[in-house]
């Protein structure tokens, strides 16, 4: 009853939601993957559509396509969120597609939004079900799918990337809002400046429902104002009124990300869960915060605890099989570990100063007494002669032994962090006589060779 009552007013529903295309004519923006001849424009022509992914951005037509896909075909469309459903629906939906199937020759479409946030079983639990035909799987997803769809199950899918929308592409959207006398704003009796339309192009970055939304809103401040025409100076109210929720693929969601970052780096716990609460409830990816707690136990921890990526590795899995919203303690748990743990950017810097080396001294050779010598003409030419076996010498260390090559001259790519770990593995290289490296200490080999 409620739907048709909205079917029968449109103007009851969101203006996104009322503007979104019906045909494929209608898509702006996507020509690289539905412009004539291209491989899904003739796939949906024949109704003979792959399980695949659709790949873009908030607001490039995802969720669109896959309904216009399920129009145009001739099979039943099962929409899913990744972010509701369970295995038992997946269950469900599979008993009713073989059904359709032995009854009425019918294929089903499983639309599946947001299938990054499926975990490792819900993606398993698809894999036999598209293998064997039963379903035809269309996945969207803001993420790579190279790590956000299982391997075995991204082989079985066609991926088909949806570019951002140009700014002329978005002012075509817009337009067709202002001008459309039954779904767009001339429903509401609303007209709108030119010049709105362009700023409003402008900050939409390619995101047509974002820039649907920010029409719309202007929109209700020109008709609070009792106004029939919308100006400027409602965008900039608009702008200007307070909003809870960020779009988590522009500013705000990158500045609060680099301020969680950022806390961590200052090993301040409460503000590192403040603004790791503030991304989950405003409808972050968690995977997102657990990839850059990963890459953060590497850069801004690093040896001065090791243990700590085998933590959050543990967390993500863990996260990964609970889910939200019994996972944000999980999330919490990596949160707080992190901001507690000693720092060190040894690493990082470790890496930068060797990156920086070889881009400088380009593929400098390799020493002959640490080349591999499986052949006897290798061994000939002196590959691996000279070189000491360190299990044969004391405390398993080569003294004075040189591993750069000659012309890396004598790097220091590693500092010790003034973190306990660091320094007692450092202090023990010390006492063996390994430390500082030779190379840093412009001495040669010193000691006996072995003959392994």
């Amino acid at each position: 009853m409620f739907k048709a009552a909205a079917d029968d007013d449109p103007t009851l529903q969101p203006l996104a939601a009322r503007l979104r295309p019906r045909t494929l004519d209608e898509v702006e923006g996507q020509e690289g993957i539905l412009g004539p001849g291209k491989a899904l424009r003739e796939a949906i022509a024949r109704d003979r559509v792959p399980s695949m992914v659709l790949w873009g951005p908030p607001g490039s037509g995802k969720t669109t396509l896959a309904r216009i896909i399920a129009e145009a075909t001739r099979a039943r469309f099962e929409p899913l969120s990744a972010v509701l459903a369970g295995v038992a629906d997946l269950r469900e939906v599979v008993r009713a597609a073989e059904e359709q199937r032995a009854l009425h020759r019918r294929r089903t479409i499983v639309f599946i939004d947001e299938i990054h946030r499926f975990n490792r079983a819900q993606q398993d639990a698809l894999l036999p079900h598209v293998e064997a035909g039963t379903i035809t799987l269309i996945g969207a997803t803001t993420e790579n799918p190279s790590f956000a769809v299982n391997a075995a199950l991204l082989s079985r899918l066609h991926v088909f990337r949806l570019e951002p929308l140009s700014r002329e592409a978005v002012l075509r959207v817009l337009d067709r809002a202002v001008r459309d006398e039954r779904r767009g704003l001339r429903a509401d009796g609303l007209d709108v400046a030119g010049d709105v339309l362009e700023a409003i192009a402008d900050r939409a970055f390619g995101d047509a429902r974002r820039a649907l939304n920010t029409l719309e809103t202007v929109s209700a401040f020109a008709r609070a104002r009792g106004r029939d025409r919308v100006t400027v100076d409602d965008l900039r109210a608009a702008e200007e009124a307070p909003a809870y929720r960020h779009d988590k693929s522009q500013d705000a969601h990158y500045d609060l990300a680099s301020a969680f970052i950022k806390s961590l780096r200052g090993s301040d716990p409460d503000a590192a869960v403040y603004y790791l609460v503030r991304m989950v409830e405003a409808g972050d990816d968690p995977l997102f915060l657990l990839r850059r707690m990963l890459i953060f136990a590497s850069e801004d921890v690093g040896l001065a605890d090791p243990a700590a990526i085998q933590r959050i590795a543990a967390l993500d899995q863990a996260f990964q099989r609970v889910g939200l919203p019994e996972g944000l303690l999980t999330l919490t748990q990596a949160a707080l570990y992190l901001a507690l743990a000693p720092k060190s950017n040894s690493v990082l810097t470790a890496m930068n100063g060797a990156r920086a080396e070889v881009s400088q001294s380009g593929p400098l050779e390799v020493p002959l007494k640490l080349r591999n010598a499986p052949t006897g003409l290798m061994q000939e030419l002196g590959y691996g002669s000279g070189y000491r076996y360190p299990h044969d010498e004391p405390g398993h260390v080569a003294r004075g032994e040189r591993y750069l090559p000659d012309g890396a001259g004598a790097p220091a790519f590693y500092e010790p962090g003034d973190d306990a770990w660091e320094q007692r593995a450092v202090e023990r290289l010390r006492q063996l006589g390994a430390w500082p490296p030779a190379h840093r200490r412009g001495t040669g080999d010193d000691g006996p060779a072995s003959g392994r």
